[in-house]
């Protein structure tokens, strides 16, 4: 896979890799999980103090972050999320340049344009990862970027910072692999179907 052009990000890969070092076991603070970080929480469907929160941690460059976004979200989004019985949560948790630089997009897109971002990304994943800098362009034009903006965007040092932050807190909650979910501030690992998410949902609801 090629990788995003270093005059493009400044930020060094080294810092992913510091990140992803060996989380100790701790308690996790359920309270802490659900502040806010830095940048921002990105969520969709009922407010704050719902009865069901989803948590999901990932990477844009994720097979298995792409494998349930194309299945088991698509369904849980229309029965569960437009419909407001859930709050959901997505905080990012880059594992590569390429990554991090898909989040920054997204971050610098309007707002509402986000979620739809990330659906691209996603759907398109083998497709943009073979040549992320052309891959990435291309999907950030359909947010209106141009080329300074994209290339301004892949710049901004502080904006990787407060993301790698967010990835940072994920594993001070034992995020070690993406994707990860929280529901109510119970871990769950891995790709999960429709199904599970089914039945640790509507029992909390």
């Amino acid at each position: 896979m090629n990788m995003i052009s270093r005059r493009h990000l400044l930020l060094a890969g080294a810092a992913l890799a510091a990140l992803g070092a060996a989380t100790p076991a701790f308690a996790l603070d359920k309270a802490e999980l659900m502040k806010p970080p830095a940048l921002g929480d990105m969520a969709l469907g009922a407010e704050e103090g719902a009865k069901v929160t989803i948590i999901e941690y990932a990477s844009a460059t994720c097979p298995h972050c792409a494998a349930y976004h194309k299945d088991a979200w698509k369904k849980l989004k229309p029965e569960y999320v437009d419909t407001k019985k859930i709050r959901y949560i997505f905080r990012e948790f880059p594992t590569n340049d390429a990554a991090l630089a898909a989040f920054m997009i997204a971050r610098s897109a309007p707002k509402e344009s986000y979620f739809p971002l990330l659906d691209v990304f996603f759907d398109t994943l083998e497709t943009w990862t073979k040549s992320p800098a052309e891959g990435l362009f291309n999907i950030a034009r359909q947010a209106g970027f141009t080329q300074a903006k994209f290339d301004e965007t892949l710049k901004n040092e502080a904006l990787a910072k407060s993301i790698l932050d967010i990835r940072e807190d994920g594993a001070k909650f034992g995020v070690q692999g993406t994707p990860t979910f929280f529901i109510n501030g119970e871990k769950f690992e891995g790709e999960r179907t429709f199904e599970a998410f089914k039945a640790a949902i509507d029992p909390l609801l």
